[in-house]
């Protein structure tokens, strides 16, 4: 602003001069004889005279040194001044004549008031916003305190601020390229100018634009606000606006009227949300968006449902009713919390649109990535790369989306390529330009804190009767078409309220906000209750287990030590081996034969925290050049996106998730970089992926992959936190199973998701597998490897994974002490990476015989069956579960009372691991070390558990 200021003082002290002592005489905007005025260009930012100055010496040296429009503008000047053609001559220091000074002073002042007038243009384009009449209530300016930019013409003195005066407000004034206020016109009158600039930035819209960099998006938004006559609705335009108010309006009215006190979240205060939603889907139609998907809060979203996805206000009202049974789907959700999906008629353009309102908790803003994934999935299916068929929408509370960190998460995805939806609309519903007729809820007294403000809000005359009136005195509408209307949308909620009578029983699945067309049967129901074997042909692993060893491109120059990894997965094809990284390439490649899509994100997921996968080859010679092999397998295979997230785990974790939502036909996985890093996405774990099919019958198939491991790395990078996802488990502990003939899959559907930690490649082949060919959908929550993904002995066989094969919940003993269970002193039960510190121990201490290790590859649902075979094969040995983790973390509270039913209480099962501990590991190596052999001794010490009682 100070270079603002001192542009008029500047261009008096210098150009004034220069123009002068140059020769420019004085000339007309207007000339009648010498056609079109000159146009004066635009000049750069800041700098202001200094650079005209620049350019019209340059210009009086050699004309072709400038731009053409410099060269244009002061020909055309100098022909208007002088009605004869313009030479560029050289500079003279002969003294001329008073008169001719006069005249080129006169000169200088016209060019110095055209800067100003920009300036002036440019002063309300950047801060017009600060005067707008943004308060409904009266009682708060724009910004919330006096603040009056001093270049904004509030008073007639502020035009000195522009070394202009009164008398210049009648004077015309060539218009900037900048600009759009003038219409068709070039010129204006500077109080024409003022005039125009208020209407379109100091009145009831505020425009903060500037801060923009991109010129063409600031153009844009310049034309469609500063256009003459823009904001001028035709009758037929002002008709549905009022109709859509009634709908708003009414509709709460209803509601309050019904039911006083109940707690709806309703709209009053900003009904105008309404019909600005269904314009914007209006026009997106027209421009040929065929689906829409929205994201918002509770406030407003039952109208939302009513009148924008238009729900039947019958299952709406049925919810209010008390008596109204809930089917058996699940503990359902508070109603304004429900999503809906509805395919219909846009009757403005008379064209198919698809509209989704997600479903999401009272987390403000927590639902916005989860819809810009799910507009993402929606566009990578229809082939909608720059986002033509498909957009999302976006409403935010004010407070919520300045505060939420959520907000600025999901935002920053918008220019990575495998997340970008190609832009939003953002609806913030300002509670300093709304207000909020009945305080946080209709429960809520707001008086108790803002007396003055609800006093005043009392007061306020609705916005419908407001805009009827207007329309009424206009004669765009009589009175009694006004009451017709109303009338007609009341006789309708009176309808919708004498069916909805009739409802006793809520479906959930009434509002489901993403079906899947064919997966599941009419009712919902899977079409069957068995899994097919997981396992493939030989020939197929071992395809895909050539091309992951090699560069499918020619002259593709790959890293030496990248050369290596390939040589040593070629080496294993051949031996019919595979390790953690080649077992995950042949579960995704034989699922992309199979025409499942699958999309791996996370941070470095391309490459592998661990450097272990590398599923993006870097041409070492070409920059930016990259191969991705498992695109390369098959002919017509199922894309496979594999995708270096931005450095989030909230934002991006519940993008997945709303990726995940939109098909079941597609193997959807997050990695996060540690275990631990999940912590930050808690939100979506909790409200969205344990209890989005309980809340929303939403399945989900979402793949949760957690690096896990106690390995003396410290407190942090080491747990992913089972104990978390365990306690959350909705299977019961105390709940004996009926071991039917489907209890395997059956114990899948009726669990909320399933948690694994694999001990072996094939395992994890496995599960990756069975996600896709059950016949539901279900969170999937892997603890991954670190040090097993290169450990000689975490390989598997081909003979593991080969046709017929499939996912073990549980691995038994299948040494020396299944040969001889009688034989046997422990049983001890583990899961993950210390299976394998346990064999190296057992087998130093030569007690193959004596102690049997059985591993649970699923945790939950809990394999009771398995477990049951397994104490009952050994029934003279000690049952001892054996964990890493410290007591109170890790498995031992979920894995001990389930023991405890599957044994009738009658055998005890006792705990060997590290003691509680605050931490989830330790920082120090060598405690680390003395811990894991105090733990290990004491699992194969026979006589520790001696004298003791359970």
């Amino acid at each position: 602003m100070s270079q603002l200021r001192l542009l008029p003082s500047r261009l008096g002290a210098q150009a004034s001069r220069l123009l002068a002592v140059h020769g420019v005489q004085r000339f007309s905007w207007y000339s009648r004889s010498s056609g079109p005025p000159a146009t004066f260009p635009s000049s750069k930012v800041g700098g202001g005279s200094s650079y005209m100055e620049e350019m019209y010496f340059a210009w009086l040296e050699n004309p072709q040194s400038v731009h053409k429009s410099w060269d244009s503008f002061f020909r055309k000047a100098s022909e208007e001044a002088s009605y004869g053609p313009a030479q560029p001559r050289p500079l003279s220091v002969v003294p001329e004549s008073r008169p001719a000074v006069l005249s080129r002073t006169k000169t200088s002042k016209l060019v110095e008031d055209h800067l100003a007038v920009q300036s002036l243009i440019r002063a309300y384009q950047i801060r017009g916003h600060h005067v707008a009449q943004l308060d409904p209530l009266g009682i708060l300016d724009a910004d919330l305190d006096s603040f009056v930019p001093s270049d904004l013409i509030t008073t007639i003195d502020k035009l000195a601020f522009y070394d202009l005066r009164e008398a210049d407000l009648d004077k015309e004034f060539q218009l900037p390229t900048t600009t759009f206020i003038g219409g068709s016109e070039n010129t204006l009158s500077l109080r024409e100018i003022i005039r125009r600039l208020e209407n379109t930035y100091c009145q009831h819209i505020g425009l903060e634009f500037m801060f923009i960099n991109d010129v063409e998006q600031c153009q844009w938004i310049r034309q469609k606000f500063e256009t003459p006559g823009v904001m001028q609705f035709s009758s037929e335009e002002k008709r549905t606006l009022l109709a859509r108010l009634v709908r708003s309006m009414r509709f709460e009215d209803f509601l309050a009227r019904k039911w006083s006190s109940e707690k709806r979240f309703g709209l009053e205060g900003c009904e105008v949300m309404i019909p600005a939603l269904k314009t914007i889907i209006d026009k997106s139609s027209e421009m040929g968006i065929e689906n829409v998907i929205l994201g918002m809060p509770h406030r407003g979203r039952l109208n939302v449902l009513a009148n924008v996805i238009r729900k039947d206000l019958e299952q709406i009202f049925c919810q209010f009713d008390p008596k109204l049974e809930a089917a058996d789907e699940g503990s359902g959700d508070v109603k304004y919390h429900l999503g809906m999906y509805h395919e219909r008629i846009n009757r403005v353009t008379n064209r198919n649109i698809t509209l989704s309102l997600v479903a999401n908790p009272s987390h403000l803003e927590a639902v916005d990535p989860v819809v810009q994934g799910k507009t993402k999935a929606e566009q990578f299916y229809r082939g909608d790369a720059q986002g033509k068929k498909v957009m999302s929408i976006l409403v935010h509370g004010d407070a919520a989306f300045a505060g939420q960190g959520v907000v600025y998460e999901t935002f920053h995805l918008s220019d990575l390529p495998s997340y970008t939806t190609n832009g939003t609309v953002h609806v913030v519903v300002n509670n300093q330009v709304c207000y909020r007729r009945r305080g946080h809820n209709e429960m809520d007294e707001p008086m108790f804190t803002q007396p003055l403000m609800y006093k005043q809000i009392h007061r306020q005359v609705p916005v419908l009767k407001k805009y009827a009136d207007k329309l009424i005195a206009e004669g765009t509408v009589t009175l009694q078409e006004f009451e017709e209307e109303i009338a007609k949308y009341d006789r309708i909620c009176e309808e919708a309220f004498g069916r909805s009578k009739d409802k006793k029983i809520l479906h959930i699945k009434h509002w489901l906000d993403s079906p899947w067309p064919g997966f599941f049967t009419v009712d919902g129901e899977p079409k069957s209750m068995t899994c097919p074997a997981t396992g493939i042909p030989e020939d197929m692993l071992t395809h895909i287990g050539e091309v992951a060893s090699s560069v499918p491109l020619e002259d593709f120059k790959i890293h030496t030590g990248l050369s290596r990894i390939l040589r040593g997965r070629a080496d294993m094809t051949r031996k019919r081996t595979v390790d953690w990284a080649l077992a995950e390439y042949m579960a995704f490649g034989s699922l992309l034969k199979e025409g499942i899509h699958v999309r791996l994100s996370g941070q470095d997921v391309e490459r592998g925290t661990f450097s272990h996968r590398h599923h993006v080859l870097h041409d070492q010679e070409v920059d930016r050049r990259t191969c991705v092999p498992m695109n390369h397998l098959w002919p017509h295979q199922a894309p496979y996106t594999v995708c270096n997230s931005s450095l989030s785990e909230y934002g991006v974790l519940g993008f997945e998730l709303g990726y995940a939502m939109a098909s079941p036909n597609a193997l959807v996985l997050w990695e996060a970089q540690f275990g631990d890093f999940h912590n930050t996405a808690q939100c979506i774990i909790d409200q969205f992926i344990s209890t989005g099919q309980a809340k929303w019958v939403r399945h989900n198939g979402v793949v949760l992959l957690l690096p896990h491991g106690m390995e003396g790395m410290g407190p942090e990078h080491s747990s992913a936190r089972p104990e978390r996802f365990l306690q959350m488990s909705n299977d019961d502990s105390d709940a004996y199973p009926a071991f039917t003939q489907d209890f395997e899959v059956r114990q899948l559907y009726d669990c909320n998701w399933i948690v694994v930690n694999c001990s072996t490649p094939a395992s994890y082949f496995h599960v990756l597998r069975r996600q896709i060919l059950l016949p539901f959908r279900k969170p999937l929550i892997i603890f991954t490897p670190k040090s097993l993904l290169r450990h000689p002995e975490a390989k598997s066989s081909f003979d593991q994974m080969v046709s017929g094969t499939s996912f073990q919940r549980v691995i038994p003993e299948d040494g020396a002490a299944a040969q001889a269970p009688g034989q046997v002193r422990r049983l001890i039960f583990c899961t993950g990476k210390v299976y394998y510190d346990l064999v190296k121990e057992r087998s130093s201490q030569d007690l193959d015989e004596q102690v049997a290790i059985t591993r649970l590859e699923q945790i939950s649902p809990f394999p009771f069956d398995l477990i049951r075979r397994e104490a009952e094969k050994y029934p003279g040995a000690e049952l001892v579960w054996c964990q890493e983790e410290h007591k109170n973390m890790g498995y031992y509270d979920y894995i001990s009372p389930r023991f405890m039913t599957i044994l009738g209480r009658a055998r005890p099962i006792w705990y060997v691991g590290r003691d509680p501990a605050a931490a989830p590991a330790t920082g120090n190596r060598n405690t680390h070390l003395v811990s894991l052999k105090k733990f290990l001794d004491t699992a194969f010490n026979l006589q520790a558990f001696e004298g003791k009682t359970f």
